[in-house]
């Protein structure tokens, strides 16, 4: 034995200390010479003492490695806000912000930060347990009862009438402990046997048990470790678990708000997800509806409300309704319709930071209904900058009349030139008004965007559906008007001119008011989903300061954007 060992090894030595401790306990123990045997032999194994001479190098070394900083991620967006406010970034400098911006090195960026803070938890695989065959497995888990939820759901099984495992909540008390999974039958709790009882029975054992909590389980046939996925959506309605009669568990249930981001968890269920908000420093995730389940719930009540004459623009029209008056005709693939403008059943929205990008800035959209001021808005937003500021000059087969210049005023072309535009699919939008032809051209719009301009258009809500792309990536605000009240008060006191009027020659009436506001329900109830921002323009230069933060917002910070456009 001592020849085996290295003189200067203090691992062998240790375990030749422990050989001869062994010898002379044998001596005085009474127990069984195989297990004695056994033990002897493991302790004079070469592996045991590779092992060891192993352990013993890396612990006398005094070199120990450690991370030389854990915040890597917010250094890189440091570096691509520094090359974004240079006047004129190098080809360089270009370069390495598309690669700081790359999702691949973002991960490892996050991944970094996240060991380097040691934010990880390893989730090791069972013991398995050798037993009988004849003889039944079950587990012995122990949890202590606090103010958190346990975090698991349970259902009783359809056929057998089993108290099952439904869900484990990730981040709660039981997927923490690593020892429950979804399928386990549950069959004591506290000793008390649940054969036989119903899930509400299981709840108030549950419920009246102080301290410790012990489950007698009968393990399901595979216990594999759920990780989390990576989707981000954004919300497109509230959410108050306290108010769904459906969900298996209220205390289980995340509330949620209209636009709030997401972090789906997982969406192994149909009906229910598990979600946790964004940025929101509890683990612990909540159930929320799958978009299928609130897509269903959504066009049932729209269905309800469609019937009972609710809902804006469908409602049932009778021969004394007078018709919107309309400025301009809006010519789309399709007429302007309530089929053509069916509702789209928003749920959620699969979303990803998108960072401002060096000389390609997003557009700025502002829809709104006639009459709201978008014009006025965007006006003074160009003579803040008029060099970094532009609005694409319209198309018009109109003639040219006395004092307007080509390319300024208008792109006065032939009405054959506008059809055939509008046939090939490059104009975002296009309409007649008395008998002219008028349109907005995507190739403007997109050269502009690549020179570098920032472009402010106010296209017709429906072009949204062509301008809203991964092309154009555009900022959409929305100019809400105010009340009828406060609408009739601010524009009288800015003795504001009527837009339905061509001359311009008088202020608005109660009717074209209350037309506007009609038209701002339709727009919020068919597009309000796609509005990155909401302004209400009670009065203006309240409103056009909301609008120059917003601008400033997309200029220098990542913002939310279908997943779609980073990729």
């Amino acid at each position: 034995m001592t020849a085996v060992m290295a003189a200067g090894d203090s691992g062998s030595l240790s375990l030749g200390g422990l050989l001869s401790s062994l010898e002379k306990a044998r001596l005085h123990i009474d127990s069984d010479e195989d297990d004695f045997g056994f033990l002897a032999e493991l302790l004079k194994s070469r592996e045991l003492q590779a092992l060891v001479h192993v352990h013993n190098k890396i612990s006398r070394t005094k070199k120990v490695c450690q991370p030389l900083l854990s915040n890597a991620e917010d250094i890189g967006i440091s570096i691509m806000r520094e090359i974004h406010y240079r006047t004129i970034p190098s080809s360089d400098a270009i370069e390495l912000f598309a690669i700081l911006q790359s999702p691949h090195l973002q991960g490892v960026l996050q991944a970094h930060d996240s060991i380097a803070a040691k934010d990880f938890v390893p989730h090791l695989p069972e013991i398995p347990v050798e037993v009988d065959e004849d003889e039944e497995t079950v587990k012995i888990v122990q949890l202590v009862k606090s103010n958190e939820p346990m975090g698991a759901t349970i259902k009783q099984d359809d056929n057998t009438g089993a108290i099952v495992i439904a869900r484990i909540m990730h981040g709660g008390a039981a997927d923490r402990s690593g020892l429950i999974h979804v399928g386990d039958e549950v069959q004591e709790v506290n000793n008390l046997n649940v054969l036989g009882k119903t899930p509400g029975d299981v709840l108030k054992i549950l419920m009246q048990a102080e301290g410790t909590i012990t489950f007698k389980l009968l393990p399901a046939g595979s216990s594999a470790y759920l990780r989390e996925s990576k989707v981000r959506v954004r919300a497109y309605f509230d959410y108050n678990p306290k108010e769904d009669k459906h969900i298996p568990c209220k205390e289980a249930g995340l509330p949620f708000k209209k636009k709030d981001i997401l972090h789906i968890v997982t969406q192994d269920d149909p009906y229910w997800w598990q979600a946790r908000r964004e940025g929101d420093r509890n683990m612990r995730a909540g159930l929320i509806p799958s978009r299928q389940l609130q897509e269903k719930r959504i066009l049932a009540q729209r269905q309800d409300q469609t019937a009972n004459g609710q809902i804006a623009g469908m409602r049932p029209k009778s021969p004394g309704c007078r018709p919107s008056p309309k400025v301009k005709k809006i010519i789309y693939d399709a007429s302007e319709s309530e089929d053509f403008d069916r509702e789209e059943v928003a749920t959620y929205e699969e979303v990803a930071r998108l960072y401002p990008r060096p000389g390609l800035p997003r557009p700025i959209v502002l829809v709104g209904p006639p009459g709201v001021g978008r014009n006025e808005l965007k006006r003074r937003l160009m003579a803040l900058d008029v060099d970094k500021f532009r609005t694409p000059v319209p198309m018009t087969s109109r003639p040219r009349r006395p004092g307007e210049v080509n390319n300024r005023d208008y792109q006065f072309v032939s009405r054959d030139e506008l059809e055939e535009e509008a046939s090939a699919g490059t104009l975002v939008e296009h309409g007649e008004y008395k008998g002219h032809l008028y349109g907005t051209s995507s190739v403007t719009l997109k050269s502009m965007i690549n020179a570098g301009y920032v472009v402010v258009i106010t296209p017709h809500y429906q072009a949204l559906k062509y301008l809203r792309t991964a092309e154009f990536k555009p900022y959409v605000i929305y100019v809400k008007p105010p009340t009828l009240a406060v609408l009739k008060e601010t524009r009288m006191a800015a003795h504001a001119r009527s837009t339905f009027d061509e001359n311009n020659s008088r202020g608005f009436t109660e009717d074209e008011f209350r037309d506007m506001l009609k038209a701002a329900a339709r727009i919020e109830f068919h597009y309000s989903h796609w509005f990155d921002e909401v302004i209400v323009n009670d009065e203006l230069s309240s409103a056009f300061e909301l609008m120059v933060s917003g601008v400033n917002k997309v200029e220098t910070e990542p913002l939310w954007v279908p997943a779609s456009w980073v990729q």
